[in-house]
């Protein structure tokens, strides 16, 4: 029997506060969030430099990769309206300590390398535009991110989320202003010519990655046990099976149309990259700012400062899901309160940790690393770690003794380990390809 079958599952809960004709920004949610913030700048340098190396050989990624990522995001929301708790709260009440431990410790790697590489891209890019010290700017965005998560009323706050959103259509246009040639871009999707070497793979690998990151796991899993506790009504599906139905469709297309526009929108990055500088023979590109940069001279200014501010607007939406999401992994795992929701007095430790977070991000900006390679090489981390991270939250969501009556349905549960599958070869296939 599916969850839509349960008894009084097609009755959403009467208590739960619905508008007659829900906008579209009520409807969407922490899908239209994660989506958005899956193009982060760290996102942007990837796809600039995949069609600035391979031109338009790289679409068929993205097409491939959005049923996964769907996929692998409603599993996540499943899990966190379901049981209530976030995926580690989850994992630290099923699964040994020290499996819990190796995964955040991870996450935690991973995320705090993306949160140096988007500072400092977003501190290049608005270098770009107006000048002035790069440090200064990481600073600054670092601090503003900070403060708006610890001190912003939460509902507020995620309507700022929702509206930075918007600043993803900067690609759109930027693509629709360059000369285009669509076929090319259709056959590249749909009859690629795949490369098995390193350079390739690599390439693909950090497509994967920063497509199907482990902090977007944790982020809408939490946001769904978020936005639960601030709707009047609604409670955890285990203790309110009657709202199954409703909130399963909400969360699917909440997660389908979130991880459309991420990808569509890389799709258009990839496309001008491919349309101006790989047909102009600039192929290495390694950074956001670089490609902007990059674009000045072949596109004109307009596209150029286009493309500058769109870097610092995704950065703007991605740096409080980083650091969010690491915040909600480390709290749940040590048993703290967590929550954007709640108090900056009441939750003393979560919010520590979310501004450790940031400020490892700032520091990492004093370091002697390139952060061209950082940006680039975040994408490729997040890949790999995504892959034990994924296993374990495929076996969380399709046992019983964690979902109750609502482990996934076969559906789900097969496009799940797919995507699983799809980001252990792509690691293999590119570290068996190094040397070469």
């Amino acid at each position: 029997m599916s969850q839509s079958d349960l008894p009084g599952a097609h009755e959403p809960d009467a208590d739960v506060k619905q508008p007659r004709k829900p906008s579209l920004l009520s409807v969407l949610g922490p899908g239209l969030i994660t989506g958005a913030s899956d193009d982060d700048p760290s996102g942007i340098a990837t796809y600039s430099q995949a069609g600035a190396q391979f031109g338009y050989q790289m679409g068929w990624t993205l097409l491939f990769t959005w049923p996964l990522m769907c996929a692998i995001q409603e599993i996540s929301a499943r899990v966190g309206r379901v049981t209530g708790r976030g995926i580690a709260g989850n994992l630290k009440q099923h699964y040994p300590l020290p499996i819990l431990y190796l995964l955040v410790a991870m996450l935690l790697v991973a995320n705090v390398i993306n949160l140096g590489a988007d500072l400092g891209a977003m501190a290049a890019g608005l270098k770009l535009v107006i000048g002035g010290p790069a440090m200064l700017y990481v600073v600054l965005f670092g601090a503003v991110s900070g403060l708006l998560q610890i001190f912003a009323r939460y509902s507020r706050y995620v309507s700022v989320l929702k509206w930075l959103t918007l600043s993803l259509f900067a690609y759109v246009g930027v693509a629709l202003v360059v000369h285009v040639p669509w076929l090319r871009v259709l056959q590249g999707m749909v009859l690629p010519k795949i490369q098995f070497n390193a350079a390739y793979l690599t390439v693909v690998v950090a497509l994967l990655g920063t497509t199907i990151s482990p902090y977007l796991f944790f982020w809408q899993a939490e946001e769904e046990v978020e936005d639960t506790k601030e709707r009047d009504g609604a409670k955890p599906l285990e203790r309110a099976p009657e709202q199954a139905k409703a909130e399963f469709t909400r969360i699917r297309w909440d997660t389908y149309v979130g991880m459309g526009l991420s990808n569509l929108v890389a799709l258009f990055i990839i496309t001008t990259a491919a349309a101006t500088l790989n047909a102009h023979g600039q192929t290495d590109i390694q950074s956001s700012a670089q490609a902007a940069e990059a674009l000045r001279p072949i596109a004109g200014p307009f596209v150029f400062v286009v493309f500058a501010l769109g870097i610092v607007g995704t950065g703007l939406l991605a740096v409080p899901v980083l650091a969010g999401s690491a915040a909600f992994a480390v709290g749940e795992t040590f048993g703290w309160h967590v929550g954007l929701a709640r108090k900056a007095h009441k939750a003393k430790a979560f919010y520590g940790a979310l501004a450790a977070a940031v400020a490892a991000g700032v520091v990492m900006n004093l370091m002697p690393i390139d952060p061209i390679k950082a940006l680039f090489w975040s994408a490729v981390i997040n890949g790999v770690v995504a892959v034990p991270v994924m296993a374990m939250l495929m076996l969380l969501a399709t046992q019983r003794k964690a979902m109750g009556d609502f482990v996934l349905p076969p559906v789900l549960k097969v496009m799940g380990w797919l995507a699983t599958l799809a980001m252990l070869l792509a690691a293999i296939g590119m570290f068996a390809t190094f040397g070469q």
